[in-house]
């Protein structure tokens, strides 16, 4: 199993998660992090570290939000690695309670 990146994050991308991951299998795109889920070992550790509770484990994603896993493992190929915090995005406070988001994701 791995973990995956919902739509809580677009728009915010707090990288508080990217810090504790073991493995590095965090990916950055303009406005949105996603998981490698050929990386993720399933450790769990990002969770609790995301500020807008926009990660679950792959069998626990809200049924609303399904689709994140296969967008997840779509972009983790055109995407570069992150391995450290940097600042989130400049309203990412105006945005982390908004929902319906997918539309604002920028590929």
């Amino acid at each position: 199993m791995t973990h995956v990146v919902t739509e809580s994050c677009i728009r915010c991308r707090y990288t508080d998660c990217v810090d504790v991951c073991p493995v590095d299998c965090f990916r950055a795109g303009p406005n949105f992090l996603i998981i490698d889920p050929d990386e993720c070992i399933d450790c769990a550790v990002c969770v609790a570290e995301c500020p807008v509770n926009a990660i679950f484990a792959e069998e626990d994603v809200p049924s609303d939000q399904i689709k994140f896993i296969k967008i997840n493992a779509e972009l983790t190929r055109n995407w570069p690695s992150i391995t450290k915090t940097v600042a989130p995005l400049p309203d990412a406070d105006d945005w982390k309670d908004v929902k319906d988001k997918l539309q604002y994701l920028e590929r």
